[in-house]
């Protein structure tokens, strides 16, 4: 259905408006994935268990999956750089709330306020990432603010992980409380004050997107791709401790291995959405991502090649995410165009229903001395999202035609 576009220009060239957005995403990326660097220490310090201290990560992905798409359909009429600016204060008062916690309790209360904040934000972000550029730039433009995503584990999870076991849990979200009041000071500067509102109709005309299936196919093909990585990426540090036998604290150096790996992957994602498009593209990742996961499965007991294995995987894993909300844009816009944002929405909590599915799968293989084959549960999610992907195409190629033929 969609062509080669012409060569993109360098992500410097991009707007400022969406390096802002990246400014922004680079904070929230680096609270969604600090938890799992410093899980023992929070476990340690609140008197619970890992297990318990687990549920921080499970259910944040959790609130942000259901969260998102109502706060997106609440916001949907609110002018785009207002909203944008008021759900990073949202963000940064969960953080501080976060950061002051003493139970368990307040500080899961706080993630969860992060964790609806984080997946609008995302959501609404796409969109205008997109609308600040022409459609062949659209790819691009929403890979640079993943950018910000993906540089946060390249920089700010590792050493924040480093700093958070050193000097106590309590500072990466301190830190992250600083970095979200430079995004927002970022945003406030750079995004262009005349952004329309979202393409929001009436409530039941956006919630009809729940009853769209090319939106659920859709929904599908990002949960099962996406959530593919982390059936083993959640239990990382125990599999290159206890498995491939690396002291932990290379363990940690190795975490900013796989973080390169997904900034790189991130941008090649966004050219490959751009100059193939996202169908095209989501295929050749999908499979290269089973592939590696294969790859990883096998190497899984050997130092050298789980390195060369884990950088790998880090690019396919991540280069998927430009080409997943590119093709729910895409397919909002043919299928639910006056739903286009809550679409958006429901991709993000697609994500992260998929970050939930993987760590369950995941845990449940840990829970069944199985941590060195979790990779395999990977392969076999992502092979598995090749199958709506393929019923999307047909159903799109079908639309494409019958067009063709009323013209």
């Amino acid at each position: 259905m969609t062509t080669a576009h012409p060569v993109s220009p360098p992500a410097s060239k991009m707007p400022p408006g969406v390096l802002a957005l990246a400014v922004g995403a680079f904070a929230i990326g680096v609270t969604e994935f600090i938890v799992v660097g410093i899980l023992p220490t929070i476990a340690k310090d609140l008197h619970i268990s890992i297990e318990s201290a687990g549920s921080l990560v499970s259910l944040y992905a959790l609130a942000l999956a259901i969260g998102t798409p109502l706060l997106v359909l609440l916001m949907s009429r609110l002018p785009r750089k207002a909203a944008l600016l008021g759900l990073m204060s949202v963000f940064l008062a969960g953080n501080l709330l976060a950061a002051f916690s003493h139970t368990f309790e307040l500080l899961l209360v706080g993630r969860v306020i992060t964790a609806v904040a984080h997946g609008t934000f995302f959501a609404i972000g796409a969109t205008v990432a997109a609308s600040l550029v022409s459609k062949a730039q659209a790819g691009r433009a929403i890979s640079v603010m993943f950018a910000g995503l993906t540089l946060a584990m390249v920089i700010g999870v590792p050493f924040g992980s480093f700093l958070g076991n050193l000097m106590g849990w309590r500072l990466p979200f301190f830190a992250v409380v600083v970095l979200a009041a430079v995004g927002l000071g970022a945003m406030a500067r750079w995004l262009p004050a005349g952004l329309q509102q979202g393409k929001g109709g009436k409530a039941m005309t956006q919630l009809a997107a729940l009853g769209s299936g090319p939106i659920l196919t859709m929904m599908a093909v990002t949960t099962f791709g996406f959530g593919s990585s982390f059936a083993a990426f959640t239990f990382i540090t125990p599999i290159l401790t206890d498995v491939t036998g690396f002291s932990a604290t290379m363990a940690s150096a190795l975490l900013i291995v796989f973080g390169i790996a997904t900034f790189a992957g991130n941008l090649a994602g966004g050219y490959l959405t751009s100059h193939l498009g996202w169908q095209k593209a989501l295929r050749s990742m999908l499979l290269l991502l089973a592939v590696t996961q294969v790859g990883v499965a096998l190497a899984i007991t050997s130092q050298w090649l789980m390195t060369v294995m884990l950088f790998v995987w880090g690019v396919f894993a991540f280069g998927l995410s430009p080409a997943l909300q590119a093709g729910m844009l895409a397919t909002a816009e043919r299928y639910t165009p006056q739903a286009v944002d809550f679409a958006s929405g429901l991709n993000i909590s697609a994500f992260n229903l998929g970050i939930s599915f993987g760590s369950m799968l995941g845990a449940l293989m840990v829970s069944r001395q199985l941590m060195a084959s979790s990779p395999w549960a990977g392969v076999a999610a992502a092979l598995l999202a090749l199958l709506p992907l393929a019923w999307l195409a047909r159903k799109n190629l079908a639309a494409h035609v019958a067009g063709a033929a009323v013209h």
